[in-house]
């Protein structure tokens, strides 16, 4: 899974801050890195005031392997705020393609239940 990360002029914390978010990214995606093919990650200052208001934002586009590319984005007061949210959204649209996927075959139901309620 390749992630490539920018921001716009407005934003400080430079080379720091984008290492410290992939390695965040990375840890927090790593269950869907196999169905993953690239991240792009934008982050930027709607307002170009810095961190007054919900004005920075976080755009995540995942693109995985065989499917359209999906993109979220959220909006926030800090970077980090921002960033947490867009892939707190990101993990729940990917476990949402995924992980249904994943489970529906040769999952337990309710046919296989015995008459007490056990397997």
């Amino acid at each position: 899974m390749q992630i490539q990360m920018s921001t716009d002029s407005n934003l400080r914390g430079g080379e720091e801050l984008i290492e410290r978010l992939e390695a965040e990214l990375t840890s927090k995606l790593a269950r869907f890195s196999e169905h993953l093919t690239t991240l792009n990650v934008h982050l930027s200052d709607e307002m170009g005031k810095g961190t007054d208001g919900e004005d920075l934002r976080c755009v995540i586009e995942a693109h995985p392997a065989g499917r359209k590319p999906v993109a979220v984005t959220n909006y926030a007061g800090s970077v980090t705020e921002a960033f947490n949210g867009a892939v707190h959204k990101l993990e729940r649209v990917l476990e949402t393609l995924f992980g249904r996927a994943a489970h529906h075959r040769g999952g337990e139901t309710i046919r296989h239940m015995k008459e007490d309620g056990t397997s």
